[in-house]
């Protein structure tokens, strides 16, 4: 008997080994010098005038089912697209910021996104933002101290840095792009087109197991 569960064992075991040995660093991911996230997390760099950041949204819950447990999946919204001036871009940055802080930002991601690709609205400054936290179920109030607020404002620009940092280094050249504890990032171009969710998440597996 125990050597029929051993044989089951390395039966389940192998083709996960396999998988984990089919990706490989310059290919499937790149490595990203220097130190680590001090805390697990999966980065979604993206843009709500992205189409293929919208239709990965219905899949983050998944994603998340591959990271331990520690792990946090965070999102960093890029002010690169060409649809609008990165200041506006950068405004709707500030209001994801403020969205997380209130709970709100899967409400906010959706209306963002409808506002934006469904509805063909601009963002030409902050009352439209403004106007789509609020439809969003945000306070109105709330947010106009939030675009104001010194903590609100530093971790927009610690995102732009970051984001300026990696697109000059050329791991982020377009999204949405996913980065595992700041370190590996994911060619999503060298994933299985014929299941690229299940690669993505056996990749994402794979590379929390990297130190």
């Amino acid at each position: 008997m125990k050597n029929i569960l051993i044989a089951l064992l390395l039966v389940i075991a192998t083709p996960l080994l396999a998988n984990a040995a089919d990706y490989q660093e310059g290919k499937h991911y790149k490595v990203i010098p220097g130190q680590a996230t001090n805390k697990a997390e999966l980065r979604e760099y993206f843009s709500y005038y992205c189409p293929a950041c919208r239709g990965i949204e219905a899949h983050l819950k998944t994603f998340e089912k591959s990271m331990p447990e520690s792990a946090t999946l965070k999102k960093t919204h890029v002010d690169f697209m060409g649809a609008t001036a990165p200041e506006n871009q950068f405004l709707l940055s500030k209001a994801l910021v403020i969205a997380e802080k209130l709970n709100i930002a899967k409400q906010f991601n959706a209306e963002t996104f409808t506002y934006i690709q469904s509805k063909r609205q601009q963002v030409s400054g902050e009352a439209d933002v403004r106007k789509i936290f609020i439809a969003a179920g945000g306070d109105g109030v709330k947010f106009d101290k939030g675009m104001k607020s010194f903590s609100v404002i530093s971790q927009a620009k610690r995102n732009k840095k970051v984001q300026d940092k990696l697109s000059r280094g050329r791991y982020l050249t377009s999204v949405p792009t996913f980065v595992v504890n700041g370190k590996y990032v994911i060619n999503s171009k060298a994933l299985d087109s014929k299941n690229p969710i299940e690669d993505y998440n056996n990749l994402i597996a794979y590379l929390f197991t990297l130190k």
